[in-house]
């Protein structure tokens, strides 16, 4: 028989419901304020420090942007980054992971062990910019590409999910007469779609936030992803012309609504994304990180 839950349990729950409601809305809270105030008019953002809901709306700030080629520039190269940067990393990691996942590899300790051994210490900043210069890919996109081909934590992980897949499926294919390469493309990648999913949504994240890379290896403005755009408009609106002086030089608007217009333009489209893969999110993780 079931009995009602005690009072106590309820105050508990009306409690722990509270709490993460308030925490909710206080994560909600900052972009909640960026995007109003990107549509605020430029009176009332120049008098309020705070807008949770704009007085006046107004388009201006997203008028300015869209008429504006670097922008529209650094958003085009943001997603060409963000796409063919993912692709790269699938691939490359994929191509890692399985032939690390087969325990009959010659040498898979050793290698295992260079590639833990890379999770935990990096050649640092300065010998990385080195390499990236002697192979000439400074100002081009593959400098933001190929030195983060392949994520440790990523490729520890995918093999972890290939090596769970049953023995009997590739040594079927065998028989059939399939190589490794073709078990790989036919069989084990479509049965790993939701781990193939999540680590595109890690690697397409981490592509579209690029940052360092882009100050360190770009130095044509034309190139800048929007990131690197975003912060010219932040020392602008801080008063620091000087660090900024490669953007447009005339706007109308105060700098600080096209800041905000700029943030929620940089971050919406990535946002859009997540609820197409957010299905396979935890499952695509979890069942990679079951047993190694």
């Amino acid at each position: 028989m079931i009995h009602d839950r005690s009072w106590g349990s309820r105050l508990f729950d009306v409690i722990n419901y509270t709490i993460l409601i308030l925490f909710a809305l206080s994560t909600l809270l900052p972009f909640v304020h960026i995007v109003s105030s990107s549509f605020a008019s430029p009176t009332e953002k120049l008098t309020k420090d705070f807008v949770l809901f704009p007085t006046h709306f107004t388009l201006d700030a997203y008028r300015f942007i869209f008429s504006t080629d670097r922008i529209l520039n650094s958003l085009l190269v943001t997603v060409l980054i963000t796409v063919g940067g993912t692709i790269v990393n699938l691939i490359m990691t994929c191509l890692m992971a399985y032939p690390l996942s087969r325990r009959d590899l010659i040498g898979r300790r050793p290698i295992m062990m260079m590639v833990i051994f890379t999770l935990l210490f990096s050649g640092g900043m300065i010998p990385t910019f080195l390499i990236v210069k002697a192979l000439g890919l400074l100002d081009s996109m593959w400098a933001l590409i190929i030195p983060s081909a392949i994520s440790t934590f990523n490729l520890i992980i995918l093999k972890n999910f290939f090596q769970q897949m049953p023995d009997g499926i590739e040594e079927s294919a065998k028989i059939d007469g399939a190589n490794d390469l073709s078990i790989l493309i036919r069989i084990i990648l479509p049965l790993s779609l939701p781990a193939l999913a999540t680590f595109g949504l890690f690697y397409a994240v981490g592509h579209w936030n690029t940052f360092m890379s882009a100050i360190l290896y770009i130095r044509d403005t034309d190139k800048w992803p929007i990131q690197v755009l975003l912060r010219s408009f932040v020392l602008l609106s801080e008063g620091r012309l000087d660090d900024a002086a490669n953007l447009d030089g005339d706007i109308q608007l105060p700098p600080e609504t096209v800041k905000m217009a700029v943030i929620t333009v940089a971050t919406l489209p990535i946002l859009c994304v997540y609820p197409f893969l957010q299905k396979h999110f935890a499952k695509g993780v979890m069942m990679g990180s079951i047993k190694g």
